[in-house]
C-alpha cells in the first residue's frame, strides 16, 4: 500500500493550515455490508474459522470495546467476520487517513475509522471513543499495541487500561488471532505466505458488572495476562509447517544483532536463512519457525527469546551509558491529512537524554525526551519506502529514515527501556 508524498519546503509545511477536530461517525449498515462482503476475497484462502464465548452476556447492538492482537493487514477483516453486524469504530493511524485528494479521509471516517497518533498522550481519542459508546451507540475496536508484532508476540501495552475501562464502563471483548502472523509477519517484506490457515477467538473479557466489581489494577493484570500469545510457540504446538521458500526473508529487522558474535547490523536474512556476516554463523529458519545453526551451538532457537535477549542488551547499553544512535535521516512529516511532505535530510540522536532532531539548514531543532512515551511507532517498509520511526506530537509527526540503515528495532527497544528506567527511578524516588 502506497500514500500520498509530496516535496516541500519545511517552512511551508510548517505555515500550512491544521485540520479543524472532526467528530467520529457510525458506519451505516450500507457500509458494514459492503466491507463484510469484502472481507470474502480478502480471506480467501485462510480457511478461516473462529469460536466465540461469552456474547450471551451482552446484547447483540450493546457497545462494546473490542481490544484485539495487531499481527498483520488481516486483522480488520478477521474483526469484520467476528463481529458483523454489529456497529463499531475502528481506532486508527492518522497517516492511514492521507491520499487520494481527500478521498481516503472521507471513506475512513464514512467506515467509522477514528485517526490517532500512535503512543502520543491524546485526550482527544479519549473524548472521541467515549462518544462513541455514549452518543453514537456504536462499540470501539481498538488495538492496544498499536504497532504492528515484530516478533509475533504483544508489543509493550499501556499501563493504564484499567483506568480507561473504568472511565468507558463497557463490556470489554477480546479477539485473538492465531496464524494471521504467521501468513504475513511484518519483517517478511509484505510477502504473503499462501496456505497458512487463520483463526480467531472472540471472548467477552469484562461484563460492566465485572469492571465495576474489580480494581483498575485486577483490570490491567487481566489485559495483559489476555494479550500474552506468542506465535512462534503457538505454530510449533500447532505442527504448523511453513515452508516458503522465502521465510526468512528481512528476517535480520528484528534479529539484528548476531548472539553468536555480538555484531550488529551485520545480519542478512534471506531465503530460509539469517546469516551474520561478520562472523558467518547462519541459522536456518525452520518450517515450525526455530532457528538451527548450519554449524555448531544454535544459541537461541525460539525467536522471541531472541528479541527478548536483545532487549536485554539494549537495557545494559542505556544502563552502562553506551547506548547511543547518530544517524542522518530522511524527513518527511505529517501537518494534515492531504499529504506526506518530504522535507529534506537531517540528522537523528537518541541517547539517555532522549530523541534530537536537528535539520533543514538550521531551522528544525526538535527534542523529545525520554519519558515522552511508553513506546515508539517503528514499521517496516512504510508505505513501501523504508523502515521508519516516528517522533512527535500532535501538532506534527516527523518520520525519519535512517541512512544508515539503523535497525528500527532496536531503536523502539532503546525508547522502550528508556521509558521505563525512567518509571522506576521515579518510583524509587518518591519511595525514599
Amino acid at each position: 500500500m502506497k500514500t500520498t508524498i509530496k516535496k516541500m519546503d519545511y517552512d511551508k509545511v510548517m505555515a500550512l493550515p491544521r485540520p479543524a477536530h472532526k467528530m467520529p461517525r457510525k458506519p451505516g449498515m450500507f457500509w458494514r455490508c459492503l466491507i463484510r462482503f469484502l472481507t470474502i476475497f480478502g480471506m480467501m484462502g485462510t480457511k478461516f474459522r473462529y469460536e466465540t464465548e461469552g456474547f450471551e452476556k451482552i446484547g447483540k447492538e450493546e457497545p462494546c470495546l473490542i481490544l484485539m492482537n495487531h499481527t498483520c493487514f488481516q486483522d480488520m477483516e478477521v474483526a469484520y467476520r467476528i463481529l458483523f453486524p454489529r456497529p463499531f469504530n475502528i481506532v486508527c493511524s492518522n497517516d492511514g487517513f492521507i491520499g487520494f485528494f481527500g478521498l481516503m479521509e472521507w471513506l475512513m471516517r464514512t467506515i467509522g475509522c477514528v485517526p490517532t497518533q500512535k503512543f502520543v498522550s491524546d485526550l482527544r481519542l479519549v473524548q472521541d471513543m467515549n462518544y462513541c459508546f455514549k452518543t453514537l451507540k456504536t462499540s470501539v475496536l481498538m488495538y492496544p499495541e498499536a504497532c504492528y508484532s515484530f516478533d509475533g508476540t504483544a508489543t509493550t501495552l499501556p499501563a493504564k487500561m484499567g483506568i480507561l475501562l473504568k472511565r468507558y464502563d463497557v463490556p470489554v471483548i477480546m479477539i485473538e488471532t492465531f496464524g494471521a502472523f504467521g501468513r504475513n509477519p511484518l519483517y517478511n517484506e509484505l510477502q504473503i505466505r499462501r496456505h497458512v490457515p487463520i483463526t480467531a477467538k472472540a471472548r467477552v473479557l469484562y461484563t460492566r458488572e465485572e469492571i465495576r466489581e474489580k480494581s483498575v489494577r485486577e483490570l490491567s493484570e487481566g489485559v495483559e495476562a489476555a494479550f500474552g500469545f506468542d506465535h512462534f510457540r503457538w505454530q510449533k504446538e500447532q505442527n504448523l509447517h511453513i515452508d516458503q521458500s522465502f521465510r526468512a526473508d528481512g528476517l535480520h529487522r528484528i534479529l539484528y544483532k548476531c548472539a553468536h558474535c555480538g555484531a550488529e547490523g551485520a545480519m542478512e536474512g534471506r531465503g530460509t536463512t539469517i546469516t551474520c556476516g561478520h562472523c558467518g554463523k547462519t541459522y536456518e529458519l525452520t518450517t515450525l519457525g526455530e532457528l538451527k545453526a548450519l554449524e555448531g551451538e544454535t544459541e537461541i532457537s525460539h525467536i522471541p527469546d531472541y528479541y527478548r535477549w536483545e532487549r536485554q542488551q539494549v537495557r545494559q547499553e542505556i544502563l552502562d551509558g553506551k547506548y547511543l544512535l547518530d544517524t542522518d535521516v530522511d524527513i518527511a512529516m505529517q501537518v494534515d491529512n492531504k499529504a506526506i511532505y518530504k522535507v529534506g535530510e537531517g540528522h537523528l540522536v537518541h541517547d539517555n537524554t532522549g530523541f534530537t532532531l536537528t535539520g533543514c539548514d538550521g531551522r528544525l531543532n526538535y527534542h523529545q525526551k525520554p519519558q515522552f512515551g511508553y513506546s515508539l511507532y517503528a514499521d517496516y517498509y512504510w508505505y513501501e519506502i523504508d523502515d521508519v520511526i516516528c517522533i512527535g506530537d500532535t501538532e506534527v509527526h516527523y518520520f525519519l529514515f535512517p541512512k544508515n540503515k539503523a535497525p528500527v528495532a532496536k531503536i523502539r527497544l532503546a525508547a522502550e527501556e528508556m521509558y521505563k528506567l525512567y518509571k522506576e527511578r521515579k518510583l524509587a524516588s518518591a519511595k525514599e
